[in-house]
């Protein structure tokens, strides 16, 4: 369902709150089908990113570490990098 969502349990540098934000809003967006807020949708679209940004948080913080680093980096170390 979510194939673009990079996977950020192994970054070197661990993954930062923006990283975490920025896929738990991409995730938001696939399940509810919501691309662009509206007055009518704007509170609990961002109420379920907070939550979600929460919880993988805590969800990376409780993982052991892999073994291996991610196959792929995530879009936002991407675009700093060619900056």
């Amino acid at each position: 369902m979510c194939r673009n969502i990079t996977t950020l349990r192994g970054l070197e540098p661990a993954a930062t709150s923006e990283e975490i934000e920025a896929g738990a809003r991409q995730y938001v967006r696939k399940i509810s089908g919501v691309q662009s807020t509206s007055a009518a949708t704007e509170g609990a679209f961002e109420r379920a990113v907070a939550e979600i940004t929460a919880v993988t948080t805590r969800l990376l913080g409780e993982l052991p570490p892999r073994r291996q680093p991610p196959r792929t980096e995530p879009p936002l170390r991407r675009i700093r990098r060619q900056e």
